[in-house]
């Protein structure tokens, strides 16, 4: 498909209005959606949710934001304000003045955002922290529908002639489960004690600590996505490209999710182990969670710090634990799981929302602006945007964020995994390490080579 949007001639601030039309589609959504975006040219989102496949095309408008400054582009050049206090309050205000009727925004926010919503914006480098656009051309695709909407009737129409012309590809052959050989054990291990000193010492009281796995050779990441879907039960799935960062992963959970009438949502997972894919082995396994002093702990204080972030945002009394402590399986994991809920206040709304909980506690940890020093401290590397979000807002008050864990990501010509463990004062290095492990899985054993191969050199270094 050409890339979209470069030809729109009606100023943006004029008011812009999509033109839409529906086809029949034939296709499971996931892999009509993929179709969509394997030759497309430009930046792209795509993101499942609900059974829906969503795939943005283009950028009629974009927002990239880095600790110093925020870029906006709609019709015409780009506008650069300084990055202020409350950085998702601009965001929403430049979304809001698009021009653009019915919008919808697709992007991320990667983990260093978090040092300036706590304070600590030095702490953020120089990285872009948050990459969004409003497409021009949209599909929502559903089981036998696609939905189809843009701002130029001729992409409108390239749009459906590509829906029409999709057909049903099998999917690559995986390259069997990544080896982790590579990794240092006996770093990761001294960094969980590390911490576990630290929470003894009462400086934190949970933080999660990751790790980077290079995958040599690259991924062909539309056919990982299509395979690690098949094998992967997500609360929500996405596939990206935007500036220079791709990614394919399959979100266990949300940081929040908020609904145009103002009720919001937080999904607190914590507390994990395997999956094997025998029922009774896995039936035990879930026993064993269950009744996990160390993993119980650990839960119930990312369910208690999710509570105390809503109640900052939500009316009093809203604030509710609607399901605790069930078991959802993600993958090769099982988790502990919890869904807390509220009703935003007034004088609140969605970004208020998303920067209270962002980044999610069972990423980051307790208390939530000492975790993420702590990280900034123990890890070797910015995490960029695993740890984030990927995101969808919509001009109804909507927002969706799914937390970025279990995701394949690409920079240039290098590739990576990265995986984390919760750490607690119950934690042993030993255990933390093997639960990497596990996680890992999820999205390891569906890499599907890149066609052409990079170097095995350059797939170490992770930027």
């Amino acid at each position: 498909m050409p890339e979209l949007g470069g030809g729109v001639t009606t100023p943006v601030r004029s008011g812009l209005r999509y033109a839409a039309t529906s086809a029949q589609l034939d296709l499971d959504p996931v892999d009509a959606g993929a179709g969509l975006v394997r030759n497309a040219d430009g930046q792209f989102v795509l993101f499942e949710r609900h059974g829906e496949v969503s795939v943005a095309f283009g950028a009629a408008a974009e927002i990239v934001m880095d600790r110093r400054r925020i870029r906006f582009r709609a019709q015409g050049g780009w506008e650069t304000v300084p990055t202020g206090d409350e950085p998702l309050q601009q965001v929403g205000e430049l979304l809001a003045g698009c021009g653009i009727a019915d919008w919808r925004a697709y992007g991320w926010f990667g983990f260093e955002l978090s040092y300036l919503l706590h304070g600590r914006p030095e702490l953020a480098g120089d990285a872009t922290l948050a990459h969004l656009i409003v497409p021009a051309a949209e599909a929502r695709l559903t089981p036998n529908i696609a939905d189809l909407r843009a701002l130029r009737i001729a992409d409108l129409g390239t749009l459906c002639d590509e829906v029409n012309l999709l057909r049903e590809e099998p999917v690559k052959q995986v390259r069997g489960d990544l080896a982790d050989e590579m990794v240092d054990y006996d770093g990761y291990r001294r960094t969980v004690a590390s911490a576990v000193a630290d929470i003894r010492a009462r400086r934190l009281q949970k933080v999660i600590l990751s790790r980077v796995v290079p995958v040599p050779g690259g991924a062909d990441l539309v056919s990982t996505y299509q395979a690690g879907r098949r094998g992967n039960t997500p609360a929500r799935s996405f596939l990206l490209n935007l500036g220079d960062l791709r990614a394919a992963g399959f979100s266990p959970e949300t940081v929040v999710e908020v609904r145009g009438d103002g009720t919001v949502t937080t999904q607190p997972l914590a507390g994990t182990r395997a999956l094997s894919g025998a029922p009774r082995e896995d039936a035990a396994l879930c026993e064993e969670l269950l009744n996990d002093p160390k993993e119980v702990f650990e839960h119930a204080v990312s369910v208690r710090g999710a509570q105390e972030e809503l109640r900052a945002v939500c009316v009093d009394g809203s604030v509710l634990v609607e399901e605790f402590m069930s078991v959802s399986r993600r993958g090769s994991v099982q988790h502990l799981a919890s869904r807390v809920t509220g009703q935003l206040a007034a004088t609140r709304n969605r970004w208020h929302a998303m920067a209270g909980l962002f980044p999610a506690v069972t990423v980051s940890g307790l208390p939530k602006p000492q975790a993420c020093e702590a990280i900034h401290r123990y890890e070797n590397e910015p995490r960029d945007l695993y740890g984030g979000a990927v995101v969808v807002a919509g001009a109804d008050g909507s927002l969706d964020a799914a937390l970025v864990l279990r995701t394949v990501f690409q920079r240039g010509e290098r590739t990576w995994l990265r995986v984390g463990a919760g750490v607690v004062e119950q934690s042993t290095p030993e255990r933390e390490f093997e639960e990497t492990r596990e996680k890992l899985r999820s999205i390891s054993r569906f890499l599907v080579a890149a066609e052409k191969q990079a170097p095995v050199g350059d797939a170490v270094v992770v930027p």
